[in-house]
């Protein structure tokens, strides 16, 4: 029979084996009683406690989850619990950005002698998920289709002209290959004109193909940690850069080997609000940019339109259009703007409109849609596994093979989980994605929390530690949990 049909609800317990499995047991022997709707699940440590672990349980049709370890300053590993209270506090924050109501998910500190304490941590949590009811479950939510719409109001000029300085940037790019750079990371034109290439230039002659414009929408950061250990360029934009920053904070390239160009961005396009503009099919023939204005010849005619339409949403909330870090900066800086008091792009605004059921109709409908690509991952300047990405492997395996919503939307957790403190904010994985899923929302809330728990932003400082491997013994930002 199935629990469900009883009086007992699927409720998902990971309990530290040194503290409070210990008192779970002290509750047992003492023939405290207790709810019997837990499945404890005994780990080493709360420091063991992947958040992936909860999420997979929730999306798997878990009715709650809750994680009790060793209180604060009596970890059995020292520091385990002080790291899981970050990630753990920093969890419950994103649960309903997917649609999942955060009451579902808690954590505590229980001691081996605590079994009175468990007691009512195991009875209070029960009754709050009885209270709520069974969890919502995939199959029977339905799905929504609708997206955003909306063209968010830009804080700062967007302009697509040539950029006066360009000539300046290829000799200073020339001279540094002549003193013994193997080559340099930059954009060149496509197979038409609406459409630029990274290109790996090591010759004068390459370097005179460069170009630099609203078409340089890649983020060449993604390419660094390939040339590992040999001594290269990079041409960066002021989102680019922070994508070498974090990289370098990582240690995942080496300062030395790494020479980063600059000139000041106004903005770049997204293709498809280009394409969109243009009839089905028509082959582009020119694209002419002047001022705040494109103009695209296709099939035989001519389309004008501003940046204002066809702008990417990161550039008009971009306060970071200059290069964070330099060591060749040419021309004039971009004025930058004062940040915005909303900073949310369209996904995450739209997101936090609906319902926690609409969200989870919402990520149901998105991924119906998601063939798997794994683009936003290849994408992705700080995703630097890629052969041994985790959720690729079968020992464990995190992900199966399975077409369902709920594998393709763990994917993306996986991703946006391992990126949590230290996603630039790029939004390279939703340009990538073929199929246009706004899987950005989910990096965005992630950061949104981080910034507001931790006051962190990444890519800003080569010298800053990511706040999920660092802890303070006093959280001031975190209030304890107490359930009992």
């Amino acid at each position: 029979m199935s629990v469900l049909a009883g009086k007992e609800l699927r409720i998902v317990g990971f309990l530290c084996n040194w503290c409070s499995y210990g008192g779970a047991d002290t509750a047992g022997t003492a023939r405290a009683v207790q709810p019997t709707d837990l499945r404890i699940i005994r780990v080493p440590c709360s420091g063991r406690v992947n958040p992936l672990f909860v999420l997979k349980a929730l999306i798997n049709g878990a009715d709650g989850v809750l994680v009790s370890g060793c209180h604060p300053r009596d970890c059995h590993y020292s520091a385990g619990n002080y790291y899981a209270r970050r990630r753990l506090e920093l969890l419950k924050d994103f649960l309903p950005v997917i649609g999942i109501n955060p009451d579902r998910f808690e954590y505590t500190w229980v001691s081996a002698s605590e079994g009175q304490r468990w007691k009512d941590v195991v009875t209070n949590f029960t009754n709050r998920i009885h209270a709520l009811g069974p969890a919502p479950r995939w199959e029977d939510v339905p799905a929504r289709y609708d997206r955003p719409e909306e063209l968010i109001e830009s804080i700062r000029p967007l302009g697509c002209g040539a950029h006066p300085s360009l000539p300046e940037l290829k000799q200073a790019i020339k001279d540094a290959l002549a003193e013994g750079l193997e080559g340099v990371l930059g954009w060149k034109q496509g197979f038409d004109a609406i459409h630029a290439e990274p290109v790996f230039m090591t010759t004068p002659e390459e370097v005179d193909s460069l170009i630099w414009g609203p078409f340089n929408v890649h983020n060449l950061a993604v390419y660094l940690p390939q040339y590992k250990g040999r001594k290269i360029g990079v041409v960066v934009k002021g989102c680019d850069s922070k994508g070498v920053v974090e990289l370098l904070a990582e240690n995942l390239i080496s300062r030395e080997d790494v020479k980063i160009f600059g000139m000041g961005c106004n903005g770049t396009v997204s293709l498809p609000r280009i394409l969109a503009k243009l009839p089905e099919g028509a082959k582009i023939e020119s694209c002419v940019g002047r001022g705040n204005k494109l103009t695209v010849t296709a099939g035989g005619q001519e389309y004008e339109m501003t940046m204002a339409e066809v702008a990417q949403d990161k550039c008009r909330l971009c306060t970071r259009p200059n290069a964070v870090l330099s060591d060749v900066f040419v021309g004039n800086p971009t004025v930058e703007p004062a940040a915005p008091a909303d900073g949310r792009l369209p996904g995450l605004r739209f997101l936090d409109s609906l319902s926690l059921e609409e969200r989870m109709g919402y990520w149901k409908g998105q991924m119906e849609r998601c063939i798997a690509c794994h683009a936003c991952r290849g994408a992705c300047p700080m995703c630097v596994c890629r052969d041994y990405c985790v959720s690729d492997t079968r020992d464990p395996a995190w992900v199966t093979q399975e077409d369902t919503v709920q594998q393709k939307l763990f994917f993306q957790l996986i991703h946006a989980q391992h990126l949590a403190g230290r996603c630039t904010g790029c939004t390279e994985c939703e340009r990538a994605c073929p199929m246009d899923i706004p899987v950005f929302a989910l990096k965005q809330q992630f950061g949104r929390m981080i910034q507001k728990i931790f006051s962190y932003g990444a890519g800003l400082d080569v010298k800053a530690t990511p706040p999920l491997l660092t802890y303070q013994v006093e959280e001031p930002t975190i209030k304890e949990h107490d359930l009992a």
